[in-house]
């Protein structure tokens, strides 16, 4: 049944509410012969911050990704959004068409009785939190099946793992701008139309073919020319590789250096500190430890004449331990470790009980979100003493 004007008004009297002080038009609330139905799980409301409510008005899609024993979270083009369900003491109604007071306003309406069916209604909702997005399953995946040249044995199997754009998108946790940035940081390229890492012999390879050819040429590590590499390099390989060897050639430029062009030529400026690490990590890769003051002399005389080599070049990668005698050093990369906050500090205090905040940094620098510091993230997962002068930091919970 529809309430009249006289009733609406008799109701207003007996909630002692002062039918001047509120809009002329009344909405009179009913439910309709589908709103059970509808309540029972064919919509659910979805809280969204302007950004991204601005983004859907402008045409783009959020995706909701995640394997059957993940997490689902909610991607934009550029972030990625943990979804929580959030409980309300307060009935939420579906009304199709309501217009909201200023809605109202606008229409100037002299007391209208607005008579709405209720669609259906929810006690809790959707609500999104920002989160790191989680990358850790997209180097993974690429692992798989990393690319060791064009003549290798796994690339006539058409059985190998690999991946387009597409797949990763279906498979990864993250956006889209997330994950292209990731594939930059991993150094991976698309070879085939597949997204591939070099393996890292194979990656080493082509790296000292190019610097043994910019010290024979005698040129300067701050300007590679791209053709004459590519011309000088490209017989190197193999008869009906030579396509594939140059664009890997390119690749690995990209890789360790930056690329400019000056009077039209393309050139690459070689970044020392890059170089300097991967010889490092080819040494102790084959190494469980390895003497610090022997590992320094060896390290330097692998690197290109020119270069220094340095300790800082190696955060995340390698770890120093002062307190063993001799002093060691020994294999520590931070993409190895786990990506939850929990997990990474147990994992990094297992391997050490005390840590000073120039050596832990390296290793959670990555679990930094938005606005949030490393001394932050300390003060949470840790607690902090002197020793001998020292700041140093041990875990909050035991560790078996």
């Amino acid at each position: 049944m529809k309430r009249t004007r006289d009733e609406v008004d008799a109701t207003l009297q007996i909630a002692k509410l002062n039918a001047a002080e509120l809009l002329p038009a009344v909405h009179c609330l009913g439910f309709g012969p589908g709103a059970s139905g509808a309540a029972a799980g064919d919509f659910c409301l979805l809280e969204l911050e302007p950004t991204l409510c601005q983004q859907l008005e402008d045409g783009h899609s959020l995706v909701i990704r995640g394997d059957k024993d993940e997490q689902a979270v909610l991607c934009s083009k550029d972030k990625t959004y943990d979804l929580k369900i959030a409980d309300t003491s307060n009935m939420l109604l579906f009304i199709p068409g309501c217009k909201t007071p200023d809605q109202l306003k606008k229409e100037d309406s002299h007391c209208n009785i607005i008579h709405t069916e209720i669609f259906g209604f929810s006690n809790n909702y959707w609500e999104l939190r920002r989160r790191r997005p989680k990358l850790k399953k997209l180097k993974k995946l690429l692992m798989e099946n990393p690319y060791e040249g064009p003549d290798s044995q796994k690339e006539k199997d058409s059985n190998s793992s690999k991946y387009t754009t597409e797949d990763l998108l279906d498979q990864i946790q993250a956006s889209e701008e997330e994950i292209m940035t990731q594939l930059q940081v991993l150094n991976a390229c698309k070879i085939g139309g597949y997204w591939r890492i070099l393996e890292f012999d194979y990656e080493m390879k082509l790296l000292n073919h190019v610097t043994q050819l910019v010290d024979s040429e005698s040129w300067s590590f701050g300007k590679v020319p791209l053709n004459t590499c590519l011309q000088e390099l490209g017989p190197l390989e193999p008869d009906g590789c030579f396509k594939f060897f140059r664009e890997m050639i390119e690749h690995c430029l990209k890789c360790y250096g930056k690329k400019y062009v000056d009077e039209g030529e393309v050139y690459f400026e070689l970044d020392a500190d890059k170089i300097c690490r991967a010889a490092a990590r080819m040494l102790l890769q084959n190494a469980v430890k390895f003497n610090l003051a022997e590992f320094q002399e060896v390290w330097q005389q692998s690197v290109p004449e020119g270069m220094v080599t340095s300790l800082d070049q190696l955060k995340g990668l390698a770890l120093v331990d002062r307190h063993s005698r001799p002093e060691i050093i020994f294999l520590l990369k931070v993409d190895d470790l786990p990506e939850d906050n929990q997990e990474r500090f147990n994992s990094l205090f297992s391997l050490r009980e005390k840590w000073t905040e120039e050596d832990i940094a390296p290793y959670i620098q990555d679990l930094c979100g938005e606005k949030q510091t490393i001394g932050a993230l300390l003060t949470k997962y840790s607690h902090s003493s002197m020793q001998n002068g020292v700041k140093v930091y041990n875990s909050r919970r035991p560790i078996s």
